[in-house]
């Protein structure tokens, strides 16, 4: 995994129906390793995320700025380690991200979180406010040859104060690389048609629980994960 740490590089994103997911890690278990975590191969992860007021982040986003950030606390539940996370996405497409270990998530953004925040953004702590958590087990697959991450995520919730909702029956697949390299996981999906697209579990999250908000951009990307929910799954030609 440290090998594969890629805190800079590109993000490719899919969505499929988690009725599909054996068979498609059956078709590509013998190109990836799997992350094991305490003699889990399916890890639980805690996510915060923060906003300001208005939703600027998320606003930013939904208007499509090349530039953007998201700004995050993550625990891992099985090795109980928690992180400050700031992540960029730059106006190449790359995703930059940083961050720093917490003893606890408390909701504020303080000591390292804040000089972290101060030293890779210009957003004020005193701008962002928990906003909401997205919870969701994750498989990470490690391709055994190339400098390449993918990540399986289900069982997805958003919760906060004022609301709950979980998705059923979705998984969020995310392809990361430092550079372009050879992915069984890429001609996995070509090969069922599956397209690339999806939203950040952010948004998502934010559209879920604060039905109101605009998100027009996102029209796409939420009929796309409406039709892998309901519609027709390809077969493979």
């Amino acid at each position: 995994m440290d090998s594969v740490a890629l805190m800079d590089r590109t993000d490719t994103k899919f969505v499929f129906r988690e009725s599909d997911l054996l068979s498609f890690l059956e078709q590509i278990k013998n190109e990836y390793s799997v992350l094991d975590v305490m003699g889990n191969r399916i890890s639980r992860y805690e996510t915060l995320y923060y906003d300001t007021v208005n939703f600027d982040l998320y606003h930013s986003h939904q208007r499509g700025k090349p530039s953007r950030y998201k700004i995050r606390s993550r625990r891992y539940v099985e090795s109980n380690i928690n992180f400050f996370e700031v992540k960029f996405k730059n106006n190449k497409g790359r995703t930059i991200k940083n961050r720093v270990k917490q003893n606890e998530i408390s909701g504020l953004i303080d000591k390292e979180a804040e000089t972290l925040l101060k030293e890779k953004t210009p957003i004020l702590p005193d701008k962002l406010n928990a906003k909401l958590w997205t919870n969701f087990s994750r498989i990470t697959l490690v391709n055994k040859k190339y400098p390449e991450r993918v990540t399986i995520d289900l069982n997805l919730n958003f919760k906060n104060d004022e609301g709950d909702s979980t998705v059923q029956n979705l998984v969020i697949a995310e392809v990361k690389q430092d550079n372009s390299v050879s992915s069984p996981f890429l001609d996995l999906m070509k090969k069922y048609h599956v397209r690339q697209g999806s939203m950040s579990k952010y948004c998502y999250g934010v559209i879920n629980l604060f039905t109101k908000i605009k998100h027009n951009s996102f029209k796409p990307n939420l009929i796309l994960i409406k039709k892998t929910l309901y519609g027709t799954f390809a077969t493979a030609k």
